[in-house]
């Protein structure tokens, strides 16, 4: 059955202005994100992966051209409606797990459920990327991957259509990142979760449905992947 489409960007650029200076981070990119999948986006360290992911997420406005939400212009969107659709639409996975130290995982995930309007009970949350028991332990009790667990459970205790995964394993070693990606590829597979992560990994990259190749600020290429890596097969 054809996917529809989640997300699109369309002929979207962000010039960032450094006194007299432009400086473009993305130029002219368009780009569709399919309900229901997983598209990987790769590109060397400055090429614009992280401006088009928050240009996604509701984090930043394209300085021209157009990202749509379920039809919905987010360039035209005012500040109050991006918090909203990044409150209750989207959860953002990052490389640094973001983790309050003084709060225990429970309480991490439960400052994501406080501001969704449909929010999985953070026990729930904690449950479903293999945490269950961890629930009073500190960030300073767990490993760097329990610790990007509990990041992408506070990610999911909101409920979102879409998960934003920024480098969520370019802190772990080989057999930790493994953990993380089955996971995700768990979330889009049991829970049909919408995943974008971003990468400058070619070996992450193939476990995606869709790749695209972004570089000097545009969509270079972009290519079906009809036999996704399995992810105990990812090496580097």
């Amino acid at each position: 059955m054809e996917r529809k489409v989640l997300l699109s960007v369309r002929n979207a650029s962000r010039i960032f202005r450094m006194g007299e200076v432009e400086v473009p981070a993305l130029r002219d990119a368009s780009l569709d994100i399919l309900d229901g999948e997983f598209m990987v986006i790769i590109g060397p360290s400055g090429s614009g992966k992280s401006t088009l992911l928050n240009l996604i997420g509701g984090m930043d406005h394209p300085t021209s051209g157009r990202v749509l939400y379920e039809g919905i212009d987010l360039a035209q969107a005012t500040d109050q409606a991006l918090t909203e659709y990044r409150r209750h639409q989207v959860g953002f996975v990052f490389q640094f797990y973001n983790l309050a130290p003084m709060l225990t995982a429970l309480e991490n995930v439960q400052v994501a459920t406080e501001i969704a309007s449909d929010p999985l009970d953070p026990g729930e949350a904690l449950a479903l990327v293999g945490l269950a028991g961890y629930e009073n332990h500190f960030p300073s009790q767990m490993s760097g991957g329990e610790q990007q667990r509990v990041a992408i459970a506070r990610a999911l205790a909101g409920n979102p259509k879409l998960l934003l995964c920024d480098e969520p394993t370019g802190a772990l070693d080989l057999a930790t990142s493994r953990q993380v990606l089955a996971l995700l590829v768990r979330l889009k597979e049991e829970l049909g979760k919408t995943l974008v992560l971003i990468t400058h990994n070619s070996a992450i990259a193939g476990i995606g449905d869709r790749i695209a190749t972004i570089r000097d600020g545009g969509i270079h290429s972009l290519q079906e992947n009809a036999r996704p890596v399995p992810v105990d097969e990812v090496t580097w």
